[in-house]
């Protein structure tokens, strides 16, 4: 089949790989001016991977739209909006299942991913996110792993996974959409506690930080209306050992660069994610303690010993 691909970051860079890598015909679509994308048409690898000549750079969104009746997007997520928008205009989009590789909520609305792009483009639209563990180092060296698909309509979920499943990747499909993006876009704030846990040494405390973790994400999702057993699946749960414990983890290296003072210029999700949480947390009345606490050391410059030691060592309650 023929895949777009609009991104040339990491990730997007590894779906384009991994399309490829599967035999389909991939083209890969970046804004005029792009650093990665002018890397890419140039050197055909970043610092993550190499790619096959055979895939097809363009920075022209109708080109890329017209090539791939299956468009995968992976961008910033507080981009998705604009990006959006400016797929509308094309009128390009009827007919066409359009994948979100990304992992994050708008920070202005707290609005989940798949809500912002129906929003722009029209609830018709076929829309399915793609999340779940896995680094893109480990799928280069052939590791397998198990991730998810997600979509308001089931036959969605299951037509991307007979285009995309390998022996790479086995996909599983969850119906509960809400719990799906929300577990995924919440574990990189975990991620970014658990960073910080070890650039203080204190590593140990991460069973207690993922045990409190799911347990408070668990009741914000069921007072979002989705089903709160989701986000020990893999959204969530099953994302931690890829974002609480990996050296790839951006949000990890964050936080622990972070209580470190060292300076980290790659993007950390989570630091967005965590913002539109706590608005969330408001709106439906819903405790979100980790996310409070990672929000007074991030944006308020709270001391984070003495922030994370508080968390875990509140007054003594039943679990």
């Amino acid at each position: 089949m023929n895949i777009s691909v609009l991104g040339c970051g990491r990730w997007a860079s590894f779906h384009a790989w991994y399309a490829n890598h599967i035999g389909h015909n991939v083209k890969i679509w970046g804004r005029e001016g792009s650093k990665h994308l002018e890397q890419l048409q140039t050197t055909h690898q970043n610092e993550y991977l190499s790619l096959s000549p055979d895939i097809t750079y363009t920075n022209d969104l109708k080109l890329a739209l017209n090539f791939a009746d299956t468009i995968i997007i992976s961008i910033s997520s507080q981009q998705l909006r604009n990006l959006a928008k400016e797929i509308k205009k094309t009128d390009l989009y009827m007919q066409k299942t359009f994948i979100l590789c990304m992992k994050g909520l708008e920070i202005s609305t707290g609005k989940r991913l798949s809500e912002v792009f129906t929003e722009e483009i029209g609830e018709d639209c076929n829309v399915g996110v793609w999340v779940g563990p896995g680094h893109v180092q480990d799928f280069l060296k052939g590791i397998p792993n198990c991730m998810v698909i997600s979509a308001k309509n089931t036959d969605i979920s299951k037509h991307i996974i007979n285009i995309f499943s390998s022996d790479l990747i086995r996909f599983y499909y969850s119906e509960d959409l809400i719990g799906t993006e929300i577990g995924a876009a919440a574990k990189n704030v975990v991620g970014i506690a658990a960073g910080m846990l070890d650039g203080m040494h204190y590593t140990s405390l991460k069973g207690a930080l993922m045990a409190r973790g799911t347990y408070e994400l668990s009741n914000l999702i069921k007072a979002l209306g989705g089903n709160n057993m989701t986000v020990y699946g893999l959204s969530h749960l099953g994302d931690y050992e890829a974002t609480l414990f990996s050296l790839y983890s951006n949000n990890r290296c964050f936080g622990e660069d972070f209580v470190l003072n060292k300076p980290f210029s790659k993007l950390a999700e989570g630091i967005y994610t965590m913002q539109a949480l706590l608005k969330l947390a408001d709106k439906h009345h819903v405790e979100l303690p980790i996310c409070a606490v990672i929000n007074e050391i991030v944006i308020n410059h709270k001391n984070p010993k003495e922030e994370l030691l508080n968390l875990f060592m509140r007054p003594l309650k039943a679990e």
